[in-house]
């Protein structure tokens, strides 16, 4: 099934807020709303900056619940689905389906480290549970494997649906690689907010934001800049935008981010879980000089 819209622009891989310990839902909501009114393009929740490792499959499943009854279909709904267990990516992507969700995201199993066949069997166990489309999602750096193209192109060709990617190995040629084999079969979206506007450069259409849970109109400005030609505007917005694509990304994320959003006072908490903690002085420091030089 196609998308209602195109999976491109600025999609904000979500937080999911905590207080004292449990899933704050009205925070949850409240931040939808942030969202849409900043004009995100579409919302990412339970990815790894939502912190899906350390939810339950209750509040997996309730999370996405929650984003998709606030969106109320004003933006499409991407749910993280992966799991580096096959069984587990085909339950929680049936479950994500029957909440709402407009498409699924992912990522490659992780370690495990699966070969290049048993990646392409894990995916297309997972397509064939779901006819919403599936965004793959390699990032080497966490996963250990990447997506090899061959997979990618093996994927588009048998299921319609698997068209897009979320792409986190920090290469430029990378980006190229999969737009030379694909070409507009397949869109490719920055994984990565510093990368952002290189991978546009070379094909990419737009990006799954971590620094948009805060900073919405500003990264969303800079890649409708781009997805428009105007890469001398887009460019201006990125060089003062990287100082923050940096500081976010001080600590693991999504410890900075939700630093930022609590001082910011879009959530009442900058609490994540365990093994995740809370930044260290120094990093929060920088992190606060960083924005409010944005802001001024």
């Amino acid at each position: 099934m196609p998308p209602k819209r195109k999976l491109t622009g600025t999609l904000t891989a979500m937080v999911t807020p905590f207080r004292r310990g449990k899933v704050a839902h009205d925070e949850l909501a409240r931040l939808v709303e942030f969202q849409i009114r900043g004009g995100i393009d579409g919302l990412v929740p339970v990815g790894t900056t939502g912190e899906s490792p350390t939810l339950t499959h209750e509040e997996h499943i309730a999370v996405i619940g929650t984003v998709v009854a606030a969106a109320r279909g004003r933006v499409p709904v991407v749910a993280g689905t992966g799991s580096n267990a096959t069984h587990e990516a085909v339950e929680l992507t049936r479950l994500a389906h029957e909440a709402g969700a407009d498409a699924m995201l992912l990522v490659a199993p992780y370690y495990n480290k699966p070969s290049q066949e048993g990646l392409f069997r894990h995916f297309a166990a997972v397509a064939e549970c779901t006819d919403r489309p599936i965004i793959l999602y390699s990032i080497p750096g966490r996963c250990v494997i990447e997506i090899g193209v061959p997979v990618i192109e093996r994927l588009r060709a048998r299921f319609p649906h698997v068209a897009w990617i979320k792409e986190s190995g920090g290469n430029v040629d990378r980006v190229d690689q999969i737009k030379q084999a694909l070409g507009r079969d397949i869109t490719v979206l920055s994984g990565e907010d510093s990368l952002t506007l290189p991978f546009m450069a070379v094909g990419a259409e737009g990006v799954i934001s971590v620094a948009s849970n805060l900073f919405v109109r500003e990264v969303s400005g800079m890649v409708r800049s781009a997805l428009a030609g105007d890469y001398a505007s887009a460019l201006r917005q990125h060089r003062r935008l990287y100082p923050m694509f940096r500081a976010i990304f001080v600590e693991p994320n999504p410890v900075p981010i939700k630093a930022a959003l609590a001082r910011a006072g879009v959530i009442s908490s900058p609490e994540v879980r365990l093994p995740l903690c809370e930044m260290a002085a120094g990093n929060r420091a920088l992190l606060n000089s960083v924005i409010a030089a944005l802001r001024r």
